[in-house]
């Protein structure tokens, strides 16, 4: 079952020119005052909207699973600021992370072929 993530943003215009541009996902405007990014079957929701009533942040990382992280991280390796090195873990997920242009922390793990 897919999962969608709202968060906040200070300015959407760069969030969707970082997500495109040094990220490659896919972006597009969505309801008032938001954007959706898109990366294989994984879609994040942001807004500049204050509905929480809080400072853009999250205590935590966001997994993404894609079709191919080794490709991947070498598409983004030398433009992102990456959090963790690609690597296989104790817990069975090929993955790296990166600190995306506000501060949010995402991992990128290989989809299982099971």
């Amino acid at each position: 079952m897919p999962l969608t993530t709202l968060l906040r943003c200070d300015d959407l215009v760069a969030t969707g020119n970082y997500y495109r541009e040094t990220l490659g996902f896919t972006v597009s405007d969505s309801a008032a005052s938001t954007i959706t990014v898109r990366l294989d079957d994984c879609s994040l929701i942001f807004t500049e909207q204050d509905i929480w009533g809080l400072p853009v942040g999250y205590s935590g990382t966001l997994y993404l699973a894609i079709s191919n992280v080794d490709s991947y991280y070498e598409s983004v390796i030398n433009n992102a600021d990456i959090a963790w090195a690609l690597q296989d873990t104790d817990y069975g997920s090929r993955e790296f992370g990166l600190r995306d242009c506000n501060g949010y922390y995402l991992a990128f793990t290989q989809k299982s072929v099971v």
